[in-house]
């Protein structure tokens, strides 16, 4: 006995003139849809996934553990674990935040097993770029060919200042004033209320300036 598609199916094959979307035409939040489809996610819309949002995930682990020498390797725990758990995202078109919730319970995970045997974390690591290293640079504000030692003496007290912040005003003011989260994602992420976010970033906003006031004046 042999086995052949129906002729309606056939037919509609060969009268539908339409071009199904591309992988890169869909939506985030359309990729992660299709992963939810399977009993394993689609690894050609991950793969996709992995491609848009994993500059994300490397820029936040920076800016979180800057003298971890072996972040790729936490970075691809991130993605071990985005892949096991990618059916559980309730609202896919939120997907980033949730994204930023995993990155971020992996790195308290990992630093919690490191405390005993590591040193403080710091926010000081340079950053390099095609033009040099770079001190800890805020976004948006990028240095240029024109900047003078005041601007350099600035960034030097800043990162001191962030550097000295308490360990829970240094991630929440990094989610704010880096990765620019709404106040929302940052309460997931760090599952914890609006109001407690509102106010850490306030009192890191507040030491910063007590720090940057001697400088500034």
């Amino acid at each position: 006995m042999s086995y052949s598609l129906p002729l309606t199916t056939w037919a509609e094959a060969k009268t539908d003139n339409t071009t199904a979307p591309t992988l890169d035409q869909l939506s985030t939040h359309e990729l992660v849809e299709r992963c939810q489809q399977g009993f394993q996610p689609d690894r050609l819309a991950f793969g996709e996934i992995l491609r848009r949002h994993q500059s994300h995930v490397d820029r936040l682990l920076h800016h979180l553990a800057p003298d971890w020498q072996d972040r790729l390797d936490l970075a691809q725990e991130v993605w071990i674990r985005v892949y096991r758990y990618v059916h559980r995202v309730q609202e896919p078109a939120k997907f980033r935040g949730w994204l930023s919730r995993i990155t971020t319970n992996l790195f308290y995970d990992e630093l919690r097993r490191r405390r005993r045997h590591q040193k403080p974390l710091s926010l000081d690591a340079p950053l390099i770029t095609s033009d040099g290293t770079l001190d800890w640079d805020l976004e948006g504000h990028e240095p240029g060919p024109s900047d003078t030692l005041a601007t350099q003496e600035f960034y030097e007290h800043l990162q001191e200042g962030i550097r000295d912040l308490p360990e829970v005003f240094r991630s929440t003011i990094v989610l704010r004033e880096i990765e620019g989260l709404a106040y929302e994602e940052i309460a997931q992420i760090q599952q914890i209320s609006v109001g407690t976010v509102k106010s850490r970033i306030a009192r890191a906003r507040n030491r910063l300036q007590e720090h940057l006031a001697p400088f500034l004046s």
